[in-house]
């Protein structure tokens, strides 16, 4: 077996077995992840990683909203305003490829991780 597919059924794992809120944690992760990648793109002008990085992070924020069930929550029609003003940045950064608006992208998407991370916390200590 290659590194590349050990590590394929180890994500894969990882994934089917993890419960509702660490997949949330998961996807929220890679959101910043995606940010900071295309943050690093556009400073060394490779636009078209940049691009598929913004792409993928809008996805991700395109998720979170749809499943988000704001009046489930306290706070989400908050939350939903917050997804769709991310998701806003993120096509701005994409289409001015404007390093100072992905970076506040990343702040929002930061913000929103450790959040998530932050409920999933306390959730498990429930």
């Amino acid at each position: 077996m290659s590194f590349d597919s050990a590590r394929a059924a180890y994500v894969g794992n990882s994934v089917s077995t993890a419960s509702p809120a660490r997949l949330l944690v998961m996807l929220v992760e890679r959101l910043a992840l995606d940010v900071e990648r295309a943050l690093q793109a556009q400073l060394d002008r490779d636009w078209a990683e940049a691009h598929t990085q913004l792409l993928h992070a809008q996805e991700i924020v395109v998720e979170l909203a749809t499943s988000l069930q704001a009046d489930r929550i306290s706070g989400g029609n908050e939350l939903a305003m917050l997804y769709e003003f991310l998701r806003n940045r993120l096509v701005a950064a994409n289409v001015n490829r404007d390093e100072q608006t992905t970076a506040q992208a990343l702040l929002l998407a930061r913000g929103v991780r450790d959040m998530w991370q932050q409920a999933a916390t306390v959730a498990a200590a429930v």
